[in-house]
């Protein structure tokens, strides 16, 4: 990525929001302080947006644009080294026969295997994901959480996916979620931090928004919706909140950080309703994968299908991509 913040691992945070992070008191005072999110509004612009549609001449960008901001993931408990240089290998190809695709983002992985990954994607420009901290649910200590973080940096990985702990977050207990992210962005050294806020479990809109404040003063270069393993994951209206918290976090710091929505994004359609999300919401500068990723494998299949149709003039079906 190119420079989303300044280091986030610095001890203070930019003014004039240093002072909110200085005890319980102040940060609950900031984040209770913020605007309340009208539910029935957001969920209005995001029904209202997703009905606009894009010309034909700028969908072919569109889609190559989604290409290159998804982060293709497996995340399971049978993933293999073999698995993960097949999802290399289409990361840095994803349509082998059409030379003009644009690669994707990064490849997400577990931290055992971000070597294999960082081996296979040597030189392609491709970057290396690791979930870590106990991902998904977070229910370890803060020693293991580090250790899991340090293991996935000294392994190479480029990036950091952090799981926040919800439930010291949804009994308030703000500062020592602040004082977790913190200590976890330190351990990332000069690799990014994505803050996953896990928007499902944290049920309002409003929480949506302290959690994403609480993310950004804490020093997340992105912030995530979901693990993809707890339903809802993604949505277009929580994604909203989040596109908004980073517009203003730009405008009152002057620092652009980022915004992955993860889980149950699968077709092009869905992706391109992203898209004018992030154009309207945040602004044009954050439509790119150093600002806005996709968190959805599945998704890549779609995109690549929709743009032999673009390029071919038809559709081309399943058979002519590989299917994760």
């Amino acid at each position: 990525m190119t420079a989303t913040t300044s280091p986030a691992a610095a001890p203070d945070t930019p003014s004039p929001l240093t002072d909110v992070t200085r005890d319980e008191a102040s940060l609950r005072r900031f984040l209770h302080g913020l605007p309340g999110v009208d539910q029935v509004g957001v969920e209005q612009r995001a029904a209202g947006l997703a009905t606009r549609s894009i010309k034909k001449e700028a969908k072919r960008w569109a889609i190559d644009t989604a290409v290159s901001m998804v982060d293709l993931t497996t995340l399971e408990g049978a993933d293999t080294r073999g698995k993960v240089r097949g999802l290399a290998a289409k990361a840095m190809r994803p349509d082998p026969e059409r030379q003009d695709c644009p690669r994707v983002a990064a490849v997400c992985v577990y931290p055992d295997l971000v070597e294999t990954a960082v081996e296979a994607l040597a030189g392609s420009g491709v970057r290396v994901a690791s979930v870590a901290t106990g991902f998904p649910a977070g229910r370890t200590s803060r020693e293991v959480k580090l250790a899991d973080t340090r293991l996935a940096v000294e392994a190479g990985a480029d990036e950091v996916d952090m799981v926040i702990d919800r439930g010291a977050f949804l009994e308030g207990r703000y500062l020592e979620v602040f004082n977790e992210i913190r200590a976890v962005k330190e351990a990332c050294g000069s690799a990014h931090l994505k803050v996953i806020l896990e928007t499902g479990e944290l049920a309002t809109y409003d929480n949506v928004r302290r959690a994403s404040w609480l993310a950004l003063l804490a020093g997340g270069d992105f912030i995530k919706t979901s693990t993809g393993k707890v339903s809802p994951a993604a949505t277009l209206p929580v994604t909203h909140v989040m596109l908004q918290a980073v517009h203003d976090w730009h405008e009152r710091t002057g620092e652009l950080r980022g915004v992955k929505p993860a889980g149950g994004i699968r077709t092009t359609k869905d992706a391109i309703k992203y898209l004018v999300a992030v154009h309207e919401v945040a602004g044009e500068q954050w439509l790119t994968p150093d600002l806005f990723r996709f968190g959805a494998s599945s998704l890549l299949n779609d995109l690549l299908l929709q743009r032999r149709t673009q390029v071919d003039g038809h559709y081309s079906g399943p058979d002519y991509v590989t299917v994760d």
